[in-house]
């Protein structure tokens, strides 16, 4: 016997908060919306969702409160006046914030009657609702086990801890990784271009190099979190040489070198604190140092 769709508030329809709320109605739940600007609700509205006047009247429609607004202090801004309606509400807060404005919300919604969990949305909003996209949420598991049907509109919902500040973490960490990989790629595509050859080219073989890099961070996790480096793979010292082909490479062409003398760098620190014949992993030494330790 499958259970009726859940209702649902989506508080702000930004073009996220939207994109949330479309993917909510295409499941074919009840969703229920309020935004500071009322008109950026007329899509919502005419595909079938409610449009509430006040957050309180908003927050009181539902069991399940998502808001998704600029920062926290627009979040706590709109809920002035509309507290007593959070006492029974869960809220899947996927405002963008920092791991301690997490900790402070859980307190204060908790304050309120209110179940938390925070989020992170690991997509732009064209790909809110596909299941193959994650959205990340920490906070009470009771919270996340209780709505993750309905979650699971929005994506792939993966749960990492009770602590809350996790899916902020997380988000920092992979926002990193995705700035670092597309620079990267966009440094090889620019060094390839100078021979005409086109990213279009280029992109499936540095795709298919980055399944076998998966491969190396995998290895290479078990090795930071016990802190060995077994050095029997590739070490720092020949990463060095190898980072210098890229920045003859790339100087040859006339390209900027900025991002391969950052990471030669990084890799020479690790070489200057003995990791020389260390695996790469080891250069997270010099990372988690502090600026001008």
């Amino acid at each position: 016997m499958t259970s009726d769709p859940q209702p649902v508030t989506i508080l702000g329809l930004g073009n996220m908060g939207t994109a949330l709320a479309a993917a909510l109605l295409d499941r074919g739940h009840p969703v229920t919306v309020w935004n500071r600007s009322p008109q950026k609700a007329a899509p919502m509205t005419d595909r079938g969702a409610r449009l509430a006047t006040t957050p309180a009247e908003a927050i009181s429609a539902s069991p399940l409160v998502i808001p998704c607004v600029l920062d926290y202090d627009a979040l706590y801004g709109l809920l002035d006046g509309a507290t007593d309606s959070l006492t029974g509400r869960a809220v899947v807060n996927l405002t963008s914030g920092s791991p301690e404005q997490a900790h402070e919300a859980l307190a204060w919604f908790r304050s309120h009657g209110a179940g938390y969990l925070d989020g992170a949305i690991m997509t732009t909003p064209p790909g809110v609702g596909n299941p193959e996209v994650m959205l990340l949420y920490s906070g009470p598991r009771d919270v996340f086990d209780a709505h993750r049907h309905t979650l699971a509109a929005l994506g792939d919902p993966v749960y990492l801890d009770a602590d809350p500040a996790l899916a902020s973490l997380h988000d920092a960490a992979l926002l990193g990784l995705m700035w670092a990989t597309m620079t990267g790629w966009l440094h090889g595509a620019a060094l390839l271009g100078t021979e005409k050859v086109p990213a279009t080219a280029f992109t499936p073989v540095a795709m298919r190099w980055l399944s076998t890099v998966s491969n190396f961070l995998t290895r290479y996790a078990e090795q930071v979190d016990t802190g060995r480096y077994p050095g029997d793979d590739a070490t720092v010292d020949v990463q060095i040489a190898a980072i210098d082909h890229l920045l003859h490479a790339s100087a040859a062409r006339g390209l900027n070198t900025a991002l391969p003398g950052l990471l030669k760098s990084h890799m020479e620190r690790a070489r200057a604190a003995g990791h020389g014949a260390d695996s790469f992993a080891s250069v997270i030494s010099v990372l988690t140092e502090a600026e001008g330790s």
